[in-house]
């Protein structure tokens, strides 16, 4: 048995890159996966993967920027599962541009999905985590939340707010033993890697989600707030 027999885990952007690895990872320790993004066939291609190590899954197709279809996704968790223990707030977007270039569109799409997205499903998490005596959310940020690189104004900032955000969440949640965590990671190989994570070292998506398992792991009453991984070559302290 593993250590997450019986568990619900949701998963935002579980069907492709860092989310469908944390979603692996949760596999393996025997959880039931509710993992959502925008493209269906994505999703159909991680759920057959996911079922074929034994887990239970359900997938909702869901933008995470729309408050209704975030409101029905954690709905659909609900009806399928009962209960949610674990919401992985990974679903991400990036489009970069020098400041005086960039266009309200372009941030107002990695504001959305980076952090508004992340407001809206913790908000859904906390409503039914509440009475259900606890959970524990995990928010995927990057360590452009700590050193940010030029032309990454919208990224960037969204990546500061997740972890305001998971302040206010651990603070809240509290008393309501909902543990809410950060997660930064480095250069990850994904579908789209970009020309900076082609050239730096870089580390394998599960590799990177053995810290959001660890995480999911910990006794209801620990929580590790915050953990920066990345490969050890990768330029971090002291880059500009």
């Amino acid at each position: 048995m593993g250590g997450l027999e019986g568990k619900v885990v949701l998963v935002t952007g579980g069907g492709r890159g860092i989310g469908r690895g944390v979603a692996r990872g949760m596999a393996r320790e025997g959880a039931h996966l509710a993992i959502s993004g925008r493209t269906r066939a994505t999703l159909e291609d991680a759920t057959t993967e996911l079922q074929a190590l034994g887990a239970e899954v359900l997938a909702v197709p869901t933008d995470v920027t729309d408050e209704n279809a975030v409101a029905d996704l954690f709905k659909a968790v609900i009806a399928r599962f009962g209960r949610l223990d674990v919401l992985v707030n990974n679903a991400g977007a990036f489009d970069g541009g020098a400041l005086d270039e960039l266009s309200l569109d372009s941030w107002n799409k990695v504001i959305g999905t980076n952090l508004t997205g992340p407001f809206l499903c913790t908000r859904e998490a906390m409503r039914i985590m509440k009475p259900q005596g606890g959970g524990r959310i995990i928010n995927v940020s990057s360590i452009s939340a700590q050193r940010v690189r030029p032309r990454s104004a919208a990224y960037s900032a969204s990546k500061h707010g997740v972890w305001g955000l998971t302040q206010v969440t651990a603070l809240e949640g509290r008393d309501h033993n909902i543990a809410a965590s950060c997660l930064y990671p480095g250069n990850t190989r994904v579908e789209r890697a970009s020309a900076t994570t082609s050239v730096e070292a870089n580390m394998s998506v599960d590799e990177l989600a053995q810290a959001a398992v660890w995480m999911a792991l910990l006794p209801p009453h620990v929580t590790m707030l915050e953990a920066t991984v990345l490969p050890i070559k990768q330029p971090f302290i002291g880059r500009g």
